[in-house]
């Protein structure tokens, strides 16, 4: 198989960025994906030098960054409030190119499987204006798979006739929000993806999307666990046909771990970590 470069989203260690960097170096991976919605690592307040500094830091453990994150909590599914959060997902692309990424991961909100849904027209409007930006820095704003399945958010990219806004393709979200096939999701936005989270999960009980993702809310929904994020290989996703999708599809890119439960985020990464690597051969 393809020596698909691993790896891991820095905040899942949750420890201070120099520990977390010291970790990642200690488990063998390549790179390292970062927050940059907030805190010190934001483009307002990693500013100047600061940048440099970070990226030094960095590749003195000898990793690289595989993108940044960029979701800003709300989708673009308002048309009020996206002029100001197209202006901010700008300003974390211009950071990540400086980081040397030309990968921003981000949620847009859930694609409606109706393109004449109200909402579906605003996105595309907002998407497109990423697009255009992107296109122009030779970058990709990734979308994270998930709150739709994945032929919906391949036919809403096709609208957008752009690489500019792309896929980040996690198998876990796709499992535990949907039910969509991870591994025909390769297949289906093959053309798309720029990035991969791995992860593994489990769907508990059907509950829509609109509702998980908060877009609604329904007083008549239970509170159970609609979903369960699980180790990797103890989920749903079939991570060996996953990845051999992602080698025959021509996909290079990093697998990049994340954990975002368990009282054991280091153990569980560097099991992760090695999981991967059996796979990979």
């Amino acid at each position: 198989m393809y020596q698909f470069p691993i790896g891991v989203i820095l905040d899942s260690f949750r420890k201070p960025v120099p520990e977390a960097l010291a970790l990642a170096q200690g488990m063998g991976v390549q790179g390292i994906q970062v927050y940059s919605t907030y805190g010190d690592l934001s483009p307002k307040k990693l500013v100047g030098a600061k940048r440099r500094e970070f990226l030094d830091l960095v590749k003195s453990h000898g990793l690289v960054i595989s993108a940044l994150c960029g979701d800003l909590g709300h989708g673009f599914g308002n048309a009020e409030k996206n002029p100001q959060l197209i202006e901010d997902s700008k300003r974390i692309l211009d950071l990540a190119k400086e980081l040397e990424t030309d990968v921003v991961t981000t949620h847009i909100g859930v694609v409606p499987s109706d393109p004449n849904h109200p909402r579906y027209k605003v996105m595309q409007d907002a998407c497109g204006a990423l697009a255009e930006y992107a296109d122009s820095m030779q970058a990709h704003f990734a979308i994270e798979t998930g709150p739709e399945t994945s032929l919906t958010l391949k036919g809403f990219l096709d609208s957008l006739h752009s690489t500019g806004v792309a896929v980040n393709l996690d198998p876990a979200n796709l499992a535990m929000v949907t039910g969509d096939d991870p591994v025909q999701a390769v297949y289906n936005l093959k053309d798309y993806i720029v990035h991969t989270h791995a992860k593994d999960g489990r769907k508990l009980l059907e509950r829509d999307p609109e509702i998980i993702y908060g877009l609604r809310t329904d007083d008549s929904v239970v509170e159970d666990a609609a979903f369960i994020e699980l180790p990797l290989g103890k989920g749903d996703v079939d991570f060996p046909g996953w990845m051999r999708a992602l080698e025959e599809t021509g996909y290079r890119g990093f697998l990049t771990i994340e954990r975002e439960v368990g009282d054991d985020p280091a153990g569980d990464i560097r099991t992760a970590v090695d999981f991967l690597k059996n796979i990979i051969g």
